[in-house]
């Protein structure tokens, strides 16, 4: 099957729908039913720009944010504070981002939101940018315009650059389902569970060669199986609950933090489990929590997951590239 060129794959699987009296292929198909491209296209890159949990700086992880990179477009995925630098660090050019994906309103994913983009049209981004998550979303996007407007207005009227405002088109989710498409990907969404943030979205990134899920925050949740049903790469959250109290120990709201990582996140057990439930191939750990600990090395999160899930394991790192 791996020999066959696209348009011959293309025609056994309509063929074999067609036998079993289907008269559309699945929602979320494998990659080769969803694009016939033209041309040979580059493979899909996936880079971790930072994989730690949790709204505080650490030093041995930076905060959340991911890369999609299709023939040279780049779809990110949260902002976590110093995502330009990252970028810069994994060689990604900040003129290349298309789209920006958030998952949810917590600081450790939003915080650069908007300093991402204030800083590509800074360098070379000169085309309008998507951008997509819950609400407030585009409100968040205006007030965040106006908070610069004075370094805005004096670069505009100083270096020649076109408004910002005009570039960054901001778009509010209420609910899953198909989020864009465009030559190159097809991004889908689904409502996952982490509460008290209401809506808070996993999102699924098919293109010509593989299919990539990012969890984002969320415990165990049905959707979210159902959307990484399949998939070639699930990017999970997860929790390491032996080093929970050393975790909140410093903290004056120790009992309400615990509650919360309980109540909000997926624990290594569970996360195995539920990728062994979508079927995916392979499983990259991100966001770790705790993500501070230099004790708990990569033996620790492998040897607390694999029981739970066969596929390819893979523990994240900062600017990791699969």
């Amino acid at each position: 099957m791996d020999r066959l060129t696209d348009s011959a794959r293309r025609r056994l699987l309509l063929a074999s729908a067609s036998a079993l009296g289907l008269s559309a292929l699945p929602a979320f198909a494998a990659p080769q039913q969803l694009f016939a491209p033209a041309k040979p296209v580059a493979q899909t890159r996936l880079i971790l720009l930072g994989t730690a949990g949790g709204p505080t700086p650490k030093a041995l992880r930076a905060a959340p944010a991911s890369a999609v990179v299709v023939d040279g477009a780049i779809y990110v995925v949260d902002c976590g504070n110093g995502v330009a630098r990252q970028m810069a660090l994994a060689g990604l050019s900040l003129g290349a981002i298309d789209s920006v994906f958030v998952t949810h309103h917590h600081s450790d994913h939003n915080a650069d939101y908007g300093n991402l983009l204030w800083l590509a049209w800074a360098a070379d981004l000169r085309h309008p940018v998507d951008t997509w998550g819950p609400p407030p979303l585009k409100r968040m996007t205006r007030q965040f315009l106006r908070l610069n407007a004075t370094d805005i207005r004096t670069r505009i009227a100083d270096e020649g650059r076109p408004d910002l405002a005009a570039m960054i088109r901001p778009h509010d989710l209420l609910r899953g389902g198909e989020v864009m498409r465009d030559e190159r990907v097809r991004v889908s969404a689904a409502l996952v569970e982490h509460p008290p943030l209401r809506p808070a979205f996993a999102y699924r990134f098919d293109t010509p060669d593989r299919s990539i899920v990012f969890s984002g925050d969320t415990r165990p949740s049905p959707a979210l199986i159902e959307l990484a049903r399949g998939a070639d790469v699930l990017v999970h959250e997860v929790m390491y609950l032996p080093a929970l109290e050393k975790l909140i120990a410093s903290e004056a709201q120790a009992a309400r933090l615990r509650q919360h990582l309980l109540d909000s996140h997926t624990t290594t057990e569970q996360v195995g489990e539920l990728a062994t439930a979508a079927g995916v191939k392979t499983l990259v750990l991100n966001h770790f929590v705790p993500g501070g600990d230099p004790a708990l090395t990569d033996e620790v999160w492998r040897a607390a997951v694999a029981p739970h899930f066969k596929g390819e394991l893979v523990i994240g790192r900062d600017l990791m590239e699969l």
